[in-house]
């Protein structure tokens, strides 16, 4: 059997798209406050980063306790949309997105992890909504560390399932995925229909479909050393 690597997924931008309950969130966090959310393609941008540190740089005019406030708008109005829609509306898989995840899965000698800006409460309902359980064998989250591109994620993701830097790949839509992947000494694949131009993600490889993905991955780190 080759020896065993590791394939981590972003989520947002990655394996769903968020993008309308994201940017319906943002635009209800502003309008609580009487504010005028910021264009579109300014709150895609952000995706990936800790919700804490989103608002002091979208709106780095407004101080902390409205940063505060908007952090807790946003929060309470993605939990309502998730709940009263679920998961499959509000955050649909990519087209070959589940495909890819069970030919992955399948296979003895690939660990599968997510390394996402996700809170655990989001992942762990996110997972539930589309019987993903026990597919996942690291699973790291916003809550637990520095947000992204800082390298944390990834290094949890490499100890809890002992694979090397050198036989793992990070997957992702963003130059903060791609960052954090580069820092924690990982290969990288950028995916071409995220929040982040593609011409910006800087990947060892970029994919434009999940049938791509395979090959990519085969390339990057091979099946065996």
């Amino acid at each position: 059997m080759p020896e065993p690597r590791l394939v981590i997924f972003d989520v947002d931008g990655t394996l769903v798209d968020s993008q309308e309950m994201i940017v319906a969130a943002f635009t209800h966090a502003y309008g609580g406050l009487d504010l005028a959310p910021p264009p579109r393609d300014q709150m895609l941008r952000f995706v990936g980063r800790s919700l804490e540190l989103i608002f002091p740089e979208l709106s780095p005019e407004l101080d902390a306790p409205l940063h505060d406030k908007l952090t807790q708008g946003y929060r309470d109005a993605y939990f309502h949309l998730r709940k009263t829609r679920g998961s499959n509306a509000t955050s649909p898989l990519y087209p070959g997105a589940m495909r890819a995840l069970e030919t992955l899965r399948a296979q003895d000698w690939t660990l599968l992890a997510v390394a996402t800006g996700k809170s655990k409460r989001g992942l762990d309902k996110l997972i539930e909504g589309y019987g993903l359980e026990g597919y996942f064998l690291s699973q790291q989250v916003a809550d637990f560390h520095p947000s992204k591109p800082h390298p944390a994620m990834v290094q949890a993701c490499l100890n809890e399932t002992g694979v090397a830097a050198d036989r793992t790949v990070m997957i992702g839509d963003t130059t903060f995925d791609i960052d954090m992947g580069r820092a924690a000494g990982v290969k990288t694949i950028g995916v071409s229909w995220g929040y982040h131009p593609v011409e910006t993600l800087q990947a060892d490889t970029i994919i434009h479909s999940f049938d791509a993905l395979h090959s990519a991955i085969d390339d990057l780190i091979g099946l065996e050393t």
